[in-house]
This record gives C-alpha cells, sequence and structure tokens, in this order.
C-alpha cells in the first residue's frame, strides 16, 4: 500500500509504502504525547525571538504563541492525540497551528530543524523531570534523617558478609541512606548543569543564515546559558539522556541496599523491624503469608533503572558526528524510566514512617561477641597493644569467659553511633532542597511570562 505524503515535514510529494512509514514512525506518536506540552513552550519561545529580530510579525508571534499555549493546555489534558500519518509531535502542532491560524501557522519552523526541535524538547522535559526526581529523593532522604533521630540510640546489630560483626545502632543505619542520598543531591547540581544549556538554533547541527538570536531564547526559557557548538548540539543526544538516567539509577542503588536490609530484618528469622500490612500481600496457596511485594518490586525496579541507563547509552553510543535516526529510539526507553523511578521514589516514601522497630528483638540479637573489638579498645586505653588486646580478646572468647563491658566505650567520633551528626545532616539536606525549589521557580516563572505574552 503506498500512502501520499502530504502534512509530513519533509514530504516531497513522493509515494512511500505504508509498511516502511509504520516503520520509521515507530511509537514517536505514543511517546511524543509526553514532549508535546514542552515542544509547545520552545516552539513559543522559538516565536518570540523571531519577532524581536524581526524575522516575524509581532502580531503572527502573538498570534502563534496563544496556538501554542492552547495545544500545551490540552497536551496536559491528554486531549492533542497525535495521528499516525504526522508522524511525530512536532509535525502534528504545526499542523494544527496551520489549520486554525492559517499560513502563520507554518512560519513557526523558521530558522529551525526538527533536529533541535526535538533536543529542546527533551532538554526541557529533562530539566523539569530531574528537579522532580530531586524533590523526591530529598522527601526520601529527609524521610531517613526522621528515623534516624527517632531510633538514634535503638540498638541493632552490625553486619559484614552477613554475620554479626560490631554493635550497631537504627540510628546509624538510617543516617546511612540519608547521606548516600544527600549525595545524590550534590551530585544532581552537576546533572542539572549538563541541561542547562539552550540547543535551540542549532538547527541539524550547523546553525542557520538568519540573524536569530539564541541568548534571547535561553532566557526566555529560563536557560543560564546556550549549548554554543551546533555540531555539539547534536553530538550530545544521548549523552544527556544517559547522564540523567545513570544518576537516578545511582540514587536507586543506595534505596537497593535499604531495601535488601528491610526484606532481610522483616523476615521472622531476623525480626527487627516490622512490616505494615498495606506494604505486603497474601499467597494465593499459604494462608498465613504476608509477602513483601512492595520492597521486592522497589528492588526490582532499581535495577531496571540501571538496565535503562543502560539501554539508552548502548542506542546513543557507537555512531559518527551529527543526527542519525537511530537517535529516534532513545525517547521511549527514556521516558518509561524517568516515570519508574518517579514511581518508586515515590512508594517509598510512606515507607519509612511506617516501618515498626522491634527493639526488644535487635536488642537480643547483640550479643556480647559483638563487642569483642570494643573490648579489646578497653585493654589499648589500659596500655597494652592492639594486637596484643586483639590476641587476648580472641584467647578469653575461645575459653568462654568473655564477658566485655558493654558501655565502656562508644564511637563519639562525627559519624558514629555516639554522634550521627544529624543537625548537620539536616542543613545540608535543606540547602539542597533550596537549590532545587529555586531553580524550579525560575522555570515556573520563565514559563508563565511566555504565555503571558
Amino acid at each position: 500500500m503506498i500512502e501520499p505524503m502530504h502534512e509530513r515535514l519533509w514530504a516531497k510529494d513522493l509515494p512511500l509504502d505504508a509498511a516502511i512509514h509504520r516503520f520509521t514512525v515507530g511509537e514517536d506518536p505514543d511517546t511524543d504525547l509526553t514532549l508535546l506540552p514542552w515542544d509547545a513552550l520552545g516552539s513559543a519561545a522559538h516565536a518570540k525571538m523571531l519577532a524581536a529580530t524581526g524575522l516575524l510579525d509581532p502580531s503572527d508571534a502573538t498570534a502563534l504563541i496563544r496556538g501554542l499555549q492552547r495545544i500545551a493546555n490540552l497536551a496536559r489534558q491528554n486531549a492533542f492525540p497525535i495521528p499516525p500519518h504526522l508522524e511525530d509531535g512536532h509535525t502534528a502542532i504545526e499542523a494544527d497551528l496551520t489549520r486554525t491560524l492559517g499560513p502563520v501557522g507554518g512560519r513557526i519552523h523558521l530558522g529551525r530543524s526538527r533536529n533541535d526541535q526535538v533536543i529542546l524538547a527533551l532538554r526541557l522535559y529533562l530539566r523539569d523531570a530531574l528537579l522532580r526526581l530531586g524533590l523526591r529523593v530529598a522527601d526520601l532522604a529527609e524521610g531517613f534523617l526522621a528515623f534516624a533521630r527517632a531510633h538514634q540510640d535503638a540498638p541493632l546489630p552490625g553486619y559484614t558478609h552477613l554475620r554479626r560483626a560490631m554493635p550497631s545502632t537504627f540510628g546509624l543505619w538510617a543516617a546511612a541512606f540519608a547521606e548516600g542520598l544527600l549525595e545524590e543531591l550534590e551530585a544532581l547540581q552537576g546533572v542539572y548543569g549538563r541541561l542547562d544549556r539552550c540547543p535551540l538554533g542549532s538547527a541539524a547541527g550547523f546553525g542557520v543564515p538568519l540573524p536569530i538570536d539564541r541568548g534571547l531564547t535561553a532566557k526566555l526559557l529560563g536557560f543560564s546559558k546556550v549549548q554554543r557548538s551546533p555540531v555539539d548540539v547534536q553530538n550530545s543526544r544521548g549523552r544527556h539522556e544517559t547522564a540523567v538516567l545513570q544518576w537516578a539509577a545511582s540514587a536507586g542503588g543506595v534505596l537497593e541496599k535499604f531495601l535488601w536490609d528491610v526484606s532481610l530484618y522483616t523476615t521472622e528469622e531476623f525480626g527487627f523491624l516490622g512490616l505494615p500490612d498495606a506494604f505486603t500481600t497474601g499467597s494465593s496457596i499459604m494462608p498465613q503469608k504476608k509477602n513483601p511485594d512492595v520492597v521486592e518490586l522497589a528492588r526490582g525496579r532499581c535495577r531496571e533503572l540501571r538496565g535503562a541507563a543502560g539501554l539508552v547509552e548502548h542506542i546513543a553510543t557507537g555512531l559518527p558526528s551529527s543526527y542519525h535516526r537511530d537517535l529516534q529510539l532513545l525517547k521511549k526507553p527514556l521516558i518509561a524510566a524517568l516515570r519508574s523511578a518517579d514511581d518508586l521514589f515515590a512508594v517509598l516514601k510512606p515507607l519509612l514512617p511506617a516501618l515498626q522497630v522491634q527493639a526488644e528483638a535487635a536488642a537480643a540479637a547483640a550479643s556480647d561477641d559483638l563487642y569483642a573489638a570494643h573490648q579489646a579498645y578497653v585493654y589499648v586505653r589500659s596500655g597494652l597493644p592492639f594486637r596484643e588486646a586483639y590476641r587476648k580478646v580472641a584467647q578469653e572468647i575461645q575459653d568462654g569467659t568473655f564477658a566485655p563491658d558493654r558501655a565502656a566505650l562508644t564511637a563519639t567520633h562525627l559519624g558514629g553511633a555516639g554522634n550521627l551528626g544529624l543537625d548537620d545532616l539536616a542543613s545540608e539536606l535543606a540547602d539542597a532542597r533550596t537549590w532545587i525549589e529555586t531553580k524550579r521557580d525560575i522555570h515556573a516563572q520563565a514559563e508563565a511570562a511566555l504565555w503571558a505574552n
């Protein structure tokens, strides 16, 4: 079957086989629905810049911006479908503007290509998604901090090799995840810096022979700078997507260890934590079972994020400079993975305050042998060299005479069980949240100003 070429942005009035059309269009009509509001916003900034540089009549720019705002509003309500014959969001937007505004609608494409148009839409989407995920991670970090404060002195056996090792506390355990997520929030700022460069104006990767003002476009969209090199704009496709997903996967790596611990500590054999029924499901055959499905699925999602980051990286690598159609395949796994990350971080927020500390069971498991290293240091404080003290304790354990002074020593250095540094941690988390919220405010103000045209 041969399809007509009308309405495609690249149409040259030549026939196209329907199977080839389906293959080349792929899933863009579905995946681009997520990008439509960002595509419309970027197009509004483009129209305003064209008017400011004298390349577009101001009244035409105003009409285009109003039309784009209508499209953005419809897209957010899932009320702006992309027909398969229009291929993608860019074509659907331009077709709608042309239908409603006449020839004015066709002027929106002046001075740009679908290449820099899609990169801009992705950049705006990624920028927003990264900061939204950052707030989710900040919520989780603050949840771990609250848990650490509430249970900072409650005994908990510390494990290495899944064997009891040294005395710990629930506070020391929870503070570790708060600190890990704080590191991820600090790393987020570097990833954001990679996204904080406006690519529009690079066109197909070689600029345009028109007096456009790329700096103005960047300012209108709340970017701090322009991504100068048009070639680098195209070469960065996939690089930034990978960076964002690797960041999400790294945050997931912090949470995966927590989820593993919860899975272990809530078993009957450990019994250190209780898992509320809301986070469990039953068995179809065993009436007594309460399975930690939320914990296990969340743990799997953490690994899924690493897989998505690897998939996007593999698609994008191994290509020469400039644009190649392979890059179209990045959108589906990228969008799916960011939605998955958002669901993951959101569902874990109510889990933390719901965990039930079984203090008696955990304290009972903190047996005397955990204090072997502590007792060696007691002997060191009395003058013995550490290796001699180590052998003395080992002999006492072997003889069955080991009776440590549990209260003699505790780790009072910064970060130890006796000095978790939670106030400093709280302050740094607050700073990280403020940074994210400030960036979101900049973006919101830029968007409001564009639509207020």
